[in-house]
């Protein structure tokens, strides 16, 4: 192994050169009693939102195809998925489980804080070490007979979610301006730390695991508005489990797979500054600095600020969806470069689509899972709306930097008025703007509407708040379940 103090060793073909030991370290040796307790305030935020979009996402149209498809494969029933009670092989439910949070793409966001780095533009860090974690409890309560308490729980998750954190922040920005996903690459590695703290792994064998999760990590941007972009959260998750089950039965591989000439941040970035993170594992927590953003909307963090400050516009000056002539949002590439599609036709495309992001809000004045629908998109109504909707690249908003997420509405009524509004840079969601307790309950609410009645999601919260204090951290699959 490297040496204690992570630093990087001469070795040019990447053997224990530093970041993958490091990792391991970090997830091997977290105890819950060393997690701060801001940590743990943010963390029992993060589960609830995650739990939220993971049940909410379970009756998304693409989750059926993966349903049948899971089903067909069968296999030992190892493990429970949210939304119901079957068990199926652990690697398939949380392929299932991880799927279903991503399907909304509602689900927190990690900010960046190095130089360089887009603002907005990492990972989504919740899903993959959650649907580890809570996959896991299951299957570890399975095989011991001893429920997986809550401090267990959570001391897994906080573990994934932090090494993904910063193995994100070490990888060349150019990731994922290049074409990949990086909630499905880097999110192998949080799902396999995850898991490897929930298994009891030592440090030689983590290592190995996320050895092995740099063999499967992948996800291509060219399947933003199709079901594939679910899929590779989904795949994070189920890999990350896969890697550390083979890791514990003794697989080998590569215990510096992150580093070096042939490592992962070496081919996938290419490059990176694991110097940024090395020495920084839980010091602080990403969680805490630079922050997380858990989302008011369904659509990529980028077009937050923009819909609120329609939002806001609308509702400061009046305005109904009968006086909108005509709307053009200036803002520079980082914030318009990800929006691909000019006329959103179906839901999963109008995630990337300002039109239809923007003509939601003007109809409906909000958009949440009833708005994110086939029908709702294609609606007369909104078709119309979004034609009227135009976006315009800014020179000027892109002198401004990268830094912030950057943008402003112009709006023409049909009696020729005209109003401006520039995006609060402090978005709402965002840590210096964060959704209070109650707006995040209500989030989760908007989720399972339909699903779970009201005593059902008053369970949830009392179990979440109090979640180091649950005798069975499983017991959440009996709570999210609404069918078969």
């Amino acid at each position: 192994m490297s040496s204690d103090n992570g630093k990087a060793s001469a070795d040019p073909w990447g053997h224990l050169t530093g970041l993958t030991d490091a990792a391991a370290r970090f997830a091997t040796e977290l105890r819950f009693e060393d997690i701060p307790g801001e940590v743990l305030t943010l963390a029992r935020r993060c589960v609830l939102d995650g739990l939220a979009v993971a049940l909410g996402g379970s009756e998304q149209p693409g989750m059926a195809p993966l349903d049948s498809y899971i089903e067909s494969i069968g296999g030992a029933p190892q493990a429970r998925r949210v939304g119901t009670a079957r068990r199926l092989p652990a690697h398939l439910s949380a392929l299932w489980t991880g799927t279903a949070g991503h399907a909304m793409d509602w689900d927190d966001t990690q900010l960046a804080e190095g130089p360089g780095r887009p603002y907005g533009l990492l990972m989504h860090p919740t899903m993959p070490p959650l649907t580890a974690a809570l996959t896991l409890s299951d299957l570890v309560a399975r095989e011991s007979g001893a429920p997986v308490d809550g401090k267990r729980f959570l001391t897994a998750f906080c573990a994934g979610f932090e090494v993904g954190c910063k193995i994100a922040e070490a990888i060349n920005p150019d990731h994922y301006m290049r074409g990949f996903h990086t909630s499905g690459t880097i999110g192998h590695f949080a799902a396999a730390a995850a898991a490897a703290s929930m298994l009891g792994l030592d440090r030689e064998a983590t290592a190995r695991a996320l050895g092995l999760a740099a063999s499967m990590a992948a996800g291509v941007r060219a399947n933003f508005g199709s079901m594939g972009k679910p899929f590779h959260v989904g795949r994070a998750s189920e890999n990350g489990i896969t890697a550390a089950l083979l890791a514990r039965e003794g697989f080998s591989a590569n215990d510096s797979a992150l580093d070096g000439r042939w490592g992962y941040l070496a081919i996938a970035g290419p490059g990176g500054e694991p110097e940024l993170v090395r020495e920084r594992f839980g010091a602080p927590h990403a969680m805490v600095t630079p922050g997380v953003s858990i989302k008011p909307y369904p659509s990529g963090v980028l077009t937050h600020p923009s819909m609120d400050a329609m939002r806001f516009l609308m509702r400061e000056e009046g305005l109904s969806a009968d006086d909108i002539a005509r709307v053009t949002l200036f803002a520079g590439t980082n914030v318009l470069g990800p929006i691909r599609f000019r006329i959103a036709r179906t839901e999963l495309e109008g995630k990337f689509s300002f039109a239809f992001l923007l003509a939601a809000i003007i109809l409906a004045g909000r958009a949440g899972k009833a708005e994110f629908t086939d029908e709702f998109v294609s609606s007369t109504a909104c078709q119309a709306m979004q034609a009227r909707i135009e976006t315009q690249f800014d020179q000027g908003i892109e002198d401004m930097g990268w830094d912030r997420i950057r943008s402003r509405i112009e709006v023409e009524t049909t009696d020729g008025r005209r109003f401006e509004r520039w995006a609060d840079e402090n978005y709402r969601g965002g840590p210096d703007n964060p959704l209070s307790d109650a707006e995040l309950e209500a989030k989760f609410r908007d989720c399972a509407d339909g699903l779970l009645d009201e005593d059902r999601i008053a369970a949830v919260f009392e179990t979440v708040w109090k979640l180091e204090n649950a005798p069975d951290a499983g017991h959440l699959f009996d709570l999210l379940a609404w069918r078969d």
